[in-house]
C-alpha cells in the first residue's frame, strides 16, 4: 500500500546573518550564498600564504563563483603539485554539498600544521575548492519558497510550456510560510484515504475501499491562464547536462540546454580546470541516497580494467569511511545520463571523479534495540513503505522537535475551493537536520582526503650503474610510486589525451648511445627506443613503478629529469 507523507513545523534557518562568522567555521547550521562568500573570504584573509581567492565567473543573474585554492607554496608550485578538485552544490537545492566543501577547506587550513597527516596533504597536494557551482540556484533555494527537490537548474529563461511567455508560472507560495508544500482535498473518490493510525498521513484506497482525499499536487495556482498550473517555473537548464562530453540535446537529454557549456558557470569552470591540468582526483558532491558515483554516465562508454581497478580501491575504502553508503556505477546502478560533469572531467581532464551523494533517510530512526533493525536500503525518490513513513514521523516528533513536518492546514483555493496544504517542507528529506550535519561533513571530507593521500607520489631512484667499456656505462632508473593513482589515468594514455610522462637525460660531456624500458631487471631484457634515445615517454603505475635503462658513453655528471602533467617532477644527478 502507498502512502503519502507531509511535513513541518517551523523552518530551519541558516545561521543569524547578524553574527559575524569565525574561524574555525561553524557546521550546526547551513549557510546561504552570501555566507558561503564571506566564508572563502574569511579562511583566506585569515590563511593568506596558505590560499588563493579566485572569481571564476558570473553567473546567469550575475552572482559571483568563486574557487578557494590551498596549497603550501615553500613545497613546489601549484602546477606540479597533484590537484584535487572539489566542488558542490550544481544543483541549486542540493545545499550540504557547499557545506562539505566548506568544511574540507576549513579542516585542511585549521590543522595545518597541527595534525600531521593533514598538514602532509597540504604540502604534497594542491586542493581546488568551488562550495557552490549554481550560485544563484543556493540563493533562491534560501531566498524563496521551494520544495526539497525544486530550484536545481539554472536560471536561463526558457520557455517550458511553448506559449511564448517565459518563466511565467512558478510555484506559489499560498499560505506564506516560506515553502512549498502538497495540496489535498476531500473526495469521497479520491485514491487516498486517512492513515488511522497518524492522521498526518495518506495511504491509498485499496480495492472496495471509500476514498477521502485527492492530491492536487504542489502549492500554486494558474498565473498565466493555461489551465494548468506550476508548468513553467525557472528555466531548466541542467548544470549537470551541459558538459561537453557525451552532451545530448534536449530530446534525447532533458535538462541539457541548447548546447554544451551554455551555463556560465559550466564554462567558467571548464576554463580552470583547462588551465590547471594538474587535477588528477574530482570530487562533485550533490545530495541524496547515501551513494559514492564513479562513471561511466552511459553503458556505451567504457572505463579501462586498470582504471576499474584504482575506482575500486578508492570507493570501496569510501564506503568504509562513510558507513551505509555504496560504492557504484552510475549507468547501471542508477541511471543513465548525457552531459555528465564527471563524464567530462574522466574523459578530458583525465582525472580520476566521483560524485558523493549525500544523506540518507535511513538515518531518520526511532526504534528500539531490539526491533530487529532490518537492512534499511534507500530509495532515491520515495517508495518508503507505511511502516518505515510512521517511524521517520516519530523522528520528526521526537528528535528533530517538529522541525521537519507541517501540519495540514485549510486554505481556500481560487479554482480548487477549500483544499488544505501540508507536507514536506524544503529543508527535510533531502537534507539532514542541523544536528546531523557536522558527521555528514566531516566523514564525506574525510573521504575526500582518503582519495587525496592516494594521489602518485613519485620517487626516481638509480637501480644501478655499470661501466660496461670504455666510456661506456649501463644506468638503470626506477620510477617508482607508493600510491593507489598512477600518474596518469589508462583513459588518459589510452586516448592520447595529453603527452605521457617524460624522462630526459642530458650531461655536458655525455651521449645518450641507447635508452628504453627495462623489462627484467635480472635477465636485462629492455624495449629499446629507436630514436632520441634521450627522451624517454612512460607511465607510472599505481603501487608499482616503470624502470628505464640507459648506456651513456662520455664522463661526468648526468641529469635525469622526469616531468609529469599530474604527478609533478623529479630531477636525479649521477656522476659517470
Amino acid at each position: 500500500m502507498g502512502l503519502i507523507l507531509l511535513v513541518m513545523a517551523g523552518p530551519l534557518q541558516g545561521q543569524d546573518e547578524t553574527q559575524p562568522l569565525t574561524v574555525p567555521l561553524r557546521f550546526d547550521h547551513y549557510y546561504t550564498y552570501e555566507q558561503v562568500v564571506e566564508a572563502m573570504k574569511l579562511l583566506h584573509r585569515t590563511y593568506p600564504s596558505l590560499t588563493q581567492l579566485n572569481l571564476l565567473g558570473k553567473s546567469e543573474e550575475d552572482r559571483e563563483i568563486w574557487e578557494l585554492t590551498i596549497h603550501n607554496p615553500e613545497t613546489g608550485d601549484i602546477l606540479d603539485k597533484p590537484g584535487v578538485y572539489v566542488d558542490g552544490n550544481i544543483h541549486g537545492n542540493e545545499i550540504q554539498a557547499g557545506e562539505v566543501c566548506l568544511y574540507l577547506a576549513d579542516l585542511l587550513l585549521t590543522h595545518y600544521g597541527r595534525n600531521e597527516r593533514i598538514t602532509r596533504l597540504v604540502d604534497r597536494n594542491v586542493f581546488y575548492i568551488v562550495p557552490v557551482v549554481n550560485v544563484d540556484g543556493r540563493y533562491h533555494f534560501f531566498a524563496d519558497a521551494n520544495t526539497m527537490h525544486s530550484n536545481r537548474g539554472l536560471r536561463r529563461p526558457k520557455d517550458d510550456d511553448h506559449d511564448g511567455r517565459i518563466n511565467e508560472d512558478f510555484p506559489d507560495d499560498l499560505d506564506g510560510d516560506g515553502n512549498i508544500c502538497m495540496m489535498r482535498k476531500r473526495d469521497p473518490n479520491g485514491k487516498y484515504r486517512t492513515d488511522p493510525s497518524d492522521p498526518r498521513l495518506m495511504v491509498r484506497v485499496g480495492p472496495g475501499e471509500k476514498g477521502e482525499w485527492t492530491l492536487l499536487g504542489y502549492e500554486g495556482i494558474d498565473n498565466d491562464g493555461d489551465g494548468r498550473i506550476n508548468e513553467d517555473a525557472e528555466g531548466y537548464v541542467d548544470p549537470n547536462r551541459n558538459w561537453g562530453y557525451n552532451w545530448a540535446p534536449p530530446y534525447v537529454q532533458r535538462g541539457s540546454g541548447d548546447y554544451p557549456f551554455s551555463g556560465n558557470a559550466m564554462r567558467a569552470i571548464a576554463s580552470f580546470m583547462m588551465d590547471h591540468p594538474n587535477i588528477i582526483v574530482v570530487w562533485a558532491f550533490h545530495n541524496y541516497g547515501g551513494m559514492i558515483l564513479r562513471g561511466p554516465s552511459t553503458k556505451q562508454e567504457h572505463i579501462p580494467q586498470a582504471d576499474i581497478r584504482v575506482y575500486d580501491y578508492l570507493g570501496k575504502n569510501g564506503e568504509k569511511i562513510i558507513p551505509g553508503y555504496r560504492y557504484l556505477i552510475s549507468w547501471k546502478d542508477l541511471y543513465s545520463t548525457y552531459g555528465d560533469f564527471t563524464d567530462f572531467t574522466d574523459n578530458i581532464v583525465g582525472s580520476y571523479s566521483f560524485v558523493g551523494e549525500l544523506y540518507r533517510i535511513a538515518q531518520e530512526t526511532y526504534r528500539s534495540p531490539s526491533s530487529g533493525g532490518k537492512k534499511e536500503e534507500e530509495t532515491l525518490f520515495g517508495g518508503e513503505d507505511v511502516e518505515r513513513t510512521r517511524e521517520r514521523l516519530k523522528f520528526n516528533d521526537y528528535v528533530a522537535m517538529g522541525m521537519l513536518f507541517k501540519p495540514w492546514k485549510p486554505y481556500h483555493h481560487p479554482v480548487y475551493g477549500d483544499i488544505e496544504i501540508g507536507g514536506w517542507m524544503k529543508m527535510s528529506t533531502r537534507i539532514p537536520h542541523p544536528f546531523m550535519l557536522e558527521d555528514l561533513v566531516h566523514r564525506a571530507a574525510s573521504a575526500v582526503l582518503f582519495t587525496a593521500d592516494q594521489t602518485p607520489e613519485v620517487k626516481m631512484t638509480l637501480l644501478g650503474k655499470k661501466k660496461i667499456g670504455k666510456d661506456l656505462w649501463q644506468v638503470r632508473v626506477r620510477l617508482s610510486n607508493e600510491k593507489a593513482i598512477p600518474s596518469m589515468s589508462y583513459i588518459s594514455v589510452n586516448e592520447k589525451l595529453y603527452p605521457k610522462d617524460m624522462v630526459t637525460v642530458k650531461g655536458p660531456r655525455v651521449t645518450v648511445v641507447a635508452g628504453g624500458r627495462l623489462l627484467d631487471e635480472y635477465t636485462g631484457r629492455t624495449l629499446y627506443k629507436e630514436k632520441k634515445p634521450e627522451i624517454q615517454f612512460l607511465q607510472v603505475p599505481g603501487f608499482g613503478h616503470t624502470d628505464l635503462q640507459f648506456l651513456l658513453k662520455g664522463k661526468g655528471e648526468v641529469t635525469f629529469l622526469y616531468r609529469s602533467r599530474k604527478a609533478g617532477s623529479r630531477r636525479m644527478k649521477v656522476v659517470l
